[in-house]
């Protein structure tokens, strides 16, 4: 990792840094886009192997892939994702979208699966779910202080109980998690 400030749309400064030696460049000018696409180009005609820049919007994003840009980062975009995500589903904890529909979230255990076993709630059968772990969430007091540990269990068998403060960590379609949180709040 490197990391300098210079004008970026001056070839001849960013030669000076060697930057035909790196193994990335991204580009990630904020408000100013005419410098980040003046910065693209100049990238482009020194011939640098990979180029990551940002996008603000999706006319931005359009200008860049007709630069031939591949890797294209919307930090707007996929904070606001998960901004309504966590809106829309408050026992969720995170996400990660994946293709074909598919996401690994983390959500806290519901309230109605609080102490039962993972062989009871048949989330594949019954929902086309797969558990991948559990985060399991224990107290412990140190010097008058209560912390927070979090341990993953491993791979959790039909006999593993649920408990109250488990995260259930899950792979699945959206439709069918959507289906598991709502049924289960």
């Amino acid at each position: 990792a490197y990391a300098v400030a210079l004008d970026a749309t001056d070839a001849k400064a960013l030669k000076a840094q060697n930057i035909e030696a790196m193994d990335a460049v991204v580009v990630a000018i904020g408000e100013d886009f005419e410098s980040l696409l003046l910065t693209t180009v100049v990238l482009q005609e020194m011939e640098i192997k990979r180029i990551i820049a940002r996008a603000a919007n999706s006319q931005q994003r359009m200008i860049l892939e007709k630069l031939g840009i591949e890797e294209i980062l919307s930090p707007e975009d996929t904070v606001g994702k998960k901004v309504a995500e966590t809106l829309m589903h408050p026992t969720m904890k995170s996400y990660l979208p994946l293709p074909d529909d598919y996401q690994i979230v983390e959500i806290e255990t519901p309230a109605n699966l609080i102490d039962e076993s993972i062989g009871t709630i048949r989330l594949r059968e019954k929902y086309h779910l797969n558990l991948i772990t559990i985060k399991r969430i224990s107290h412990k007091h140190v010097d008058d202080k209560i912390i927070e540990e979090e341990h993953i269990i491993g791979v959790p068998t039909k006999d593993t109980v649920l408990l109250q403060n488990d995260i259930l960590i899950i792979l699945g379609k959206e439709e069918d998690l959507n289906k598991f949180i709502k049924i289960n709040q």
